[in-house]
């Protein structure tokens, strides 16, 4: 092979090792790229953009679960109610805090609680009897109240199941949910935006225990306090707006 030849050879791989290289790059870039976007879309890289509409079912008080033992039958037990402090009493182990918890997870719970009577211990968790999870609508809606969230309901649908807006509701919803013994989290939803197919991300499916308030508005509360007409004349007291 002449000298011309070699040079032509090592110039095309250089030329394909660099291609190769660029395109690695990019896509490595690509996959960052996304990555950045989930990030700053979700807070955090590991939560997905879409939330789950399907979440499992988290335990609470006055569930009754079974618990089974398949190679060590004798420490089985068939009714085990949640207690309203959220612990179960375990045979042999004592009390074990599973409110809140997925199945999944209360079996790892009982897992760990158990090893210290059982080596690697197998266990089957089951919910024999639930607790109805439920929500409460109140404000300016047709039929306030508390009622069972027995199916995947959002906020919109919650409203209806409460009788809908009265006229004298605001164009808010106030979304109040507890995210800890001490705290809730509120967030307000623009129904007019919901109303006209926007900001859908905000008709969330409600959880148990989730509160949605629906205010007044201020034109009803004047009028209260307020002599109102709808006619041509109004009659107007200030004094009844001072005092």
């Amino acid at each position: 092979m002449t000298c011309r030849a070699c040079w032509f050879l090592i110039c095309v791989l250089v030329a394909y090792s660099g291609i190769s290289v660029a395109q690695s790059v990019e896509s490595s870039s690509d996959r960052v790229t996304a990555q950045h976007v989930v990030a700053e879309n979700s807070g955090r890289p590991d939560i997905p953009l879409i939330p789950d509409r399907h979440p499992r079912y988290r335990l609470m008080p006055s569930d009754v679960l079974s618990i089974t033992f398949p190679l060590s039958t004798e420490l089985n037990q068939t009714s085990v109610t949640v207690q309203p402090d959220g612990y179960i009493s375990v045979a042999n182990v004592g009390t074990v805090y599973v409110q809140g918890q997925t199945i999944p997870e209360a079996t790892e719970t009982l897992k760990k609680a158990c090893a210290k009577i059982l080596h690697d211990p197998i266990i089957v968790v089951d919910v024999t009897n639930f607790q109805h999870a439920q929500f409460v609508v109140s404000g300016q809606v047709g039929k306030p109240g508390q009622y069972d969230l027995r199916t995947n309901t959002t906020v919109m649908e919650g409203i209806a199941i409460g009788g809908g807006f009265l006229a004298t509701a605001k164009s808010q919803i106030f979304l109040f949910r507890r995210v800890s013994l001490e705290w809730m989290e509120v967030k307000k939803l623009d129904v007019s935006a919901l109303m006209k197919g926007k900001k859908l991300n905000e008709d969330v499916q409600l959880q148990p225990g989730d509160m949605l308030f629906v205010p007044e508005k201020f034109i009803s509360r004047f009028r209260q306090y307020v002599p109102y007409s709808t006619g041509a004349a109004i009659g107007f007291n200030p004094s009844a707006v001072l005092f």
